[in-house]
């Protein structure tokens, strides 16, 4: 079973409070299903309009390789050419940095990603991890 709509709208909402919690710059927050596909998505006022692409790429990463996009990052750090080909692979989808965090049931199986751009990386991750928390699912990040 995927991601509902409802849990998807949890997560950005809850997301979007943590972020305002931590003081946070305009947040960007989407949600995807297992298989990339868009289930909900908002940006804050204030964020620049690019923001949906970057938080696409930064879920879109995790939940494609089922690995946290912060994780993607070192990996394309240690290995300049995986990144390269990895983007490749995605058609230039990807953006591996800290933001993409995997969205997990109770039964441990990936349903999905969550994508948050606006402040630090870390800081994205965090919120994105408070949201995932709050709709009652596990967070990878």
């Amino acid at each position: 079973m995927g991601i509902s709509l409802k849990k998807a709208r949890v997560i950005v909402r809850k997301t979007l409070q943590a972020g305002r919690d931590m003081d946070l710059k305009p947040l960007s927050v989407i949600v995807v299903d297992a298989g990339g596909h868009v289930q909900a998505f908002e940006r804050e006022d204030g964020a620049s309009p690019g923001r949906f692409q970057i938080a696409q790429g930064k879920a879109y990463a995790a939940v494609m390789l089922g690995i946290p996009s912060s994780s993607i990052g070192n990996m394309a750090i240690e290995r300049p050419h995986f990144g390269a080909s990895l983007n490749a692979a995605f058609d230039g989808k990807v953006i591996p940095v800290a933001g993409g965090v995997l969205i997990k049931d109770r039964k441990g199986e990936i349903v999905g990603a969550v994508g948050v751009t606006g402040d630090t990386s870390d800081n994205d991750a965090a919120a994105a991890l408070a949201g995932v928390q709050e709709a009652g699912l596990e967070g990878v990040a």
